[in-house]
């Protein structure tokens, strides 16, 4: 499902004309099969977030190629990598990122509307993906009026309205409480159970590593696998 050989990536500091290169990904190489679900666990600053960054191709890496879903991604344009989001990627973030104007039902719905499927099409989808994450009751509620499980449930219910094949997922239980993180996990291993989706999720937090198939441990720039569960 995703493919990375040999990534680098440095980041220039200090004023132009005297740079200083800090390497932050270091020769990576890795396979992700369709279906798993991967963890990265790392300090802040090990360059976890880069490779996410690098994976999701908001970041051009310097060396190394990229495949995703059988496309090699490494040297799309901005636009080609926002095409080619829309139809295979789904995010979770570590503040949700949910517009706070629109209710619970209408953040799940915004990303069909930017695909332009129909209004009815919308409307069945989203009730679909509210009952698969228990959402129906407050489907009307805007995120202020939610708790901070609800809220993810909803950046969780938006990933998935697009039914992408890969979720990529940033620190997703960093702002939650450990019984609310207990039951965001249990989703996403149902969720990748039931639906078959691949997770890719970046973590400082080893219980929330626990979930995965395989973890890898990432410091200073180096990513090294650690661990491998049985499917």
């Amino acid at each position: 499902m995703i493919q990375l050989q040999h990534i680098s990536h440095t980041f220039k500091i200090g004023k132009k004309g005297n740079e200083k290169g800090v390497p932050v990904l270091k020769d990576i190489s890795f396979n992700i099969n369709d279906g798993e679900i991967i963890s990265i666990v790392g300090k802040s600053g090990s360059g976890k977030s880069t490779l996410l960054n690098v994976i999701a191709g908001f970041l051009k890496p310097e060396t190394g190629s990229i495949h995703m879903n059988g496309k090699e991604t490494t040297n799309f344009t901005e636009a080609e990598h926002a095409k080619f989001r829309m139809v295979n990627t789904g995010f979770i973030f570590q503040n949700f990122q949910l517009m706070p104007g629109l209710t619970a039902k209408e953040n799940i719905e915004l990303p069909l509307k930017i695909k332009g499927v129909p209004k009815q099409s919308r409307k069945q989808h989203v009730q679909e993906i509210l009952q698969k994450v228990e959402l129906e009751k407050v489907a009307d509620h805007y995120p202020n009026e939610l708790s901070g499980g609800q809220q993810q449930r909803v950046c969780i219910a938006r990933a998935l309205v697009t039914n992408p094949p890969i979720i990529l997922a940033d620190e997703p239980t960093g702002s939650l409480d450990s019984e609310t993180e207990q039951e965001i996990l249990q989703l996403i291993k149902q969720l990748n159970v039931q639906m078959g989706i691949t997770f890719v999720i970046i973590t400082h937090d080893e219980e929330v590593a626990t979930i995965a198939n395989r973890t890898f441990r990432m410091h200073d720039g180096v990513l090294k696998e650690v661990e491998t569960v049985a499917i």
